[in-house]
């Protein structure tokens, strides 16, 4: 899968490929690649959801309370 597939695009993806399997008139041997495919997309995102997840924690702080606001220190 490509670095910079984006959310979205993985998450249309990943339920298009559980839309075929649950059909489940797919042989086999693509029903094994389709399911090896999903759970790379499946991994792709959650990595994408923890990664904004922390970032808004970091942003908001675990309490839900805004973060005090700290200036930079270089000279503008």
């Amino acid at each position: 899968m490509p670095k910079k597939q984006a959310f979205a695009d993985a998450m249309t993806e990943l339920e298009e490929i559980v839309r075929k399997l649950e059909q489940g008139d797919v042989p086999l041997e693509e029903a094994i690649d389709l399911y090896k495919k999903g759970m790379e997309l499946s991994k792709f995102c959650h990595e994408k959801l923890t990664n904004a997840e922390e970032q808004l924690i970091s942003i908001v702080g675990e309490d839900g309370q805004k973060q005090p606001f700290a200036p930079s220190t270089g000279e503008v």
